[in-house]
């Protein structure tokens, strides 16, 4: 039963490279409009859900005839207002009438837009796209939507799981992964995160966890971080955490943005094949831009200077084009009455199988090509569910996946008022709907019939039920062995260190010294001494370095393992760094000012544009470069408003001279000591940033004054300069292709080799 193709089309960029990010269809004008007129359209990147009734039926809708409509404003009855400015008054200056209908349901709406957030992931960012099944995994799976070519519409959500709705974007926290499959069988939904890994083997503990992690409740802070004392209170004592709490400390925990950022389905699930035969797998999420990270000290300068970030870079990629690609890949293993693996338990979410043990296997391709067009109705009010299955895949007993399948429905009907959250728009299945469920807040669907039992006779026996050979969903009849009820966890839960020693030893020199630091930041924002102490014990026994390392960091004596280190196998595939990735969606800084040459601006924009990355224009102001000619210059970016950390890499057109503005009374970052500097000390303060973060950069004309009065060094590595424009981007490019230049950091410490 293969899907049809999606009729949800990918919007194309705008030729002429309008930078994305622009709020409307169309520019405001200067004066407020006057003459009535229809509202305004999408922008050509933005889409709403797929238009189906409540139960599931396509209806052909145009999706903008579910948006507003109308050039006057009304109540929400339809009633057009002459005024919503004003209450009605027993005369200008007297009381507000109780009889003002539009000001009792204007106020009452506002008193009832906000629903109950999520405990966790409350703060998400979402878009729409499209899976394409590659047919690889029909040998395992009879599952429709992976066929070969068959589309199936997505909807997507990123989150961080222990901020607020109002936190920022680049905490240290994980990142959760969900994603809606509007299947012809039913809606899939496949709700992971960034780590592949869980703090509990449990859900019974997941309350503790969250609790741990969130704000301390007598002073509701610190928001949206790890770096206190419940956080590491529980995690040392409760030491199944232990793996997941490496993954955190790594820079994984930190992503460069959603598009370059890995998802796992954490569980092993089981897979049918069309012959009956059971597959254990783990799911997989690989971008096509590859895993990259934030620096430690950039994710600090964004949750000031954006704390949007990582939500407002997905938008302007879709919009400008750059489409977010994903690969959807399993890990096979052989469904055995154990449920193990090369000794690693596959029940148990605190472990990974290596993937030079099982490796990963393309299934599908995930674009994501539309951004939704209303955040509440689409991206807040979407309700995820381990639960929501389709024939070919099924659960497994991994004890934190039971309860998952009863938290998720539980927390759905709470946040979204009732029973009936399928029938809001964007949770609405592609297939047809007849449950005979009935009634209950918010319904929306009008039903039919008079015996919404079973069996009937009276609406003439429907719904009929379905076997497996008519679609219906059977659970694989898995024999379960003799067993006492207990509240215990099998013997092979209790090794809590093995793994976290595997993660380590995995990592390249740079990237332990990054787990280093953010154990050392992390530990030296706790207050209580023993919580450190505890906590040096739990690293002793993965590593004596790191727990020798942190241990100087926080002044503290580091004690020795409690028993012989685990043996392990390092695991390359673990690792962010050493290998190369396409450079699609990058975003690249153009500094230049009027003095610039600006035809080499113009060819290096499109050539940026050309290579599917996104360039950004940096000039002293605001409007265009060379205005007066016939072609003239957008500029995105101001001297005052741009920061090393939006870039992937910066380019210089030359040594801008200071801005009008170049002074620390109106701009802070420009009062840093070099004020009589020849160039803008704000440039010399993004270009300093960018060279410890081994960003990529490059200049032509005079640049080369620009970088050394910055004080780096032209001949360093990443560092390029020519008297051709084009050249530096092109070798600009290819030093993009490892996301950063790594051999500009400092050797690491021989010890951590």
């Amino acid at each position: 039963m293969a899907k049809p193709k999606s009729k949800r089309a990918s919007h194309k960029p705008d030729p002429a490279g309008v930078i994305p990010g622009r709020p409307g269809s169309e520019h405001a004008p200067l004066e407020e409009p006057t003459r009535p007129r229809e509202p305004l359209p999408p922008k050509p990147d933005q889409s709403g859900p797929d238009p189906v009734s409540p139960t599931g039926q396509p209806t052909g809708t145009d999706q903008a005839a579910v948006a507003q409509g109308g050039a006057y404003l009304t109540t929400a009855q339809g009633l057009r207002l002459p005024d919503t400015d004003h209450s009605l008054k027993a005369g200008p200056r007297g009381p507000v009438l109780l009889q003002d209908h539009h000001l009792r349901e204007k106020i009452t709406h506002f008193d009832h837009e906000r629903i109950p957030e999520r405990v966790v992931h409350a703060r998400g960012a979402a878009a729409h796209g499209v899976f394409v099944g590659y047919g690889s995994a029909a040998g395992v799976s009879k599952a429709a939507f992976l066929g070969k070519d068959v589309e199936t519409p997505v909807f997507v959500r990123f989150s961080t799981v222990l901020g607020s709705r109002g936190s920022a974007d680049t905490v240290r926290d994980t990142r959760g992964f969900a994603t809606k499959f509007y299947t012809a069988e039913g809606v899939f939904d496949l709700v992971g995160n960034n780590i592949p890994v869980f703090f509990i083997q449990d859900a019974i503990k997941f309350p503790d966890i969250i609790h741990a992690g969130k704000p301390h409740p007598d002073r509701e802070i610190p928001q949206a971080q790890s770096a206190h004392d419940t956080f590491w209170d529980f995690v040392s004592l409760h030491t199944e955490a232990t793996h997941h709490t490496i993954w955190n400390m790594s820079d994984r925990a930190i992503p460069r943005s959603f598009r370059t950022m890995e998802g796992f389905g954490i569980h092993t699930f089981r897979l049918v094949a069309a012959d009956g035969t059971t597959t254990l797998v783990k799911f997989h999420w690989k971008p096509k831009a590859g895993v990259h990270s934030l620096v430690w000290e950039e994710a600090q300068i964004i949750s000031g200077m954006d704390p949007d970030f990582h939500r407002r870079d997905l938008a302007d990629a879709i919009e400008a084009g750059a489409f977010p690609q994903w690969e959807l890949g399993i890990q096979t293993f052989p469904d055995t009455a154990d449920q193990t693996f090369e000794g690693i338990d596959l029940l148990d979410p605190t472990k990974i199988v290596p993937e030079e043990l099982a490796p990963v296997q393309p299934i599908g391709l995930l674009t994501l090509n539309a951004n939704p067009s209303n955040y509440f109705a689409e991206t807040e009010q979407v309700a995820f569910h381990p639960g929501h299955l389709v024939p070919g895949i099924d659960i497994t007993d991994d004890p934190l996946l039971a309860g998952r399948l009863f938290s998720y429905l539980d927390t759905q009907i709470s946040r979204l008022g009732g029973p009936n959250f399928a029938q809001i728009p964007i949770n609405r299945p592609h297939a047809p709907v007849n449950d005979m469920l009935r009634d209950g807040l918010h319904q929306d669907a009008v039903h039919s019939g008079v015996a919404p039992y079973r069996p009937n006779s009276l609406d003439g026996g429907c719904p009929f039920t379905a076997g497996a050979d008519h679609g219906g969903y059977v659970e694989v009849p898995v024999p379960l062995p003799p067993a006492a009820k207990v509240r215990e966890a099998p013997a092979s839960f209790a090794d809590h260190t093995s793994q976290p020693r595997l993660f380590w030893l995995s990592l390249t020199p740079i990237e332990r010294e990054h787990v280093i630091a953010a154990y050392t930041f992390e530990l030296g924002k706790c207050h209580e001494q023993a919580i450190k102490e505890r906590t040096l014990r739990v690293l002793a026994d993965i590593d004596p370095l790191l727990c020798a390392r942190v241990a100087e960091g926080l002044g503290l004596p580091a004690p020795s393992p409690a028993a012989p280190l685990a043996s392990v196998e390092p695991s390359p595939a673990l690792s962010q760094i050493g290998g190369t990735w396409p450079v699609t969606g990058r975003v690249i800084g153009i500094v230049a000012d009027p003095a610039a040459d600006l035809d080499a601006v113009r060819e290096v924009r499109r050539a940026v544009f050309d290579a599917g990355m996104v360039p950004l224009v940096i000039a002293p102001t605001g409007g265009m470069l060379g205005a007066d000619g016939d072609a003239p210059v957008p500029v995105q970016r101001t001297f005052a408003t741009a920061r090393s950390i939006e870039f992937d890499a910066i380019l210089l057109a030359g040594s801008p001279a200071p801005g009008k503005d170049a002074y620390a009374a109106r701009d802070a970052k420009a009062g840093n000591g070099t004020s009589l500097s020849a160039t803008d000390p704000r440039i010399l303060l993004m270009l300093a940033e960018a060279y410890r973060h081994a960003k990529a950069i490059g200049g032509w004309a005079d640049s080369e004054d620009c970088l050394v009065a910055a004080g780096i060094p032209t001949n360093a590595p990443g560092v390029v300069v020519a008297e051709n424009a084009s050249a530096v981007l092109s070798e600009i490019t290819g030093l993009l292709g490892t996301h950063r230049v790594w051999d500009r950091f400092p050797a690491a410490d021989a010890d951590t080799v």
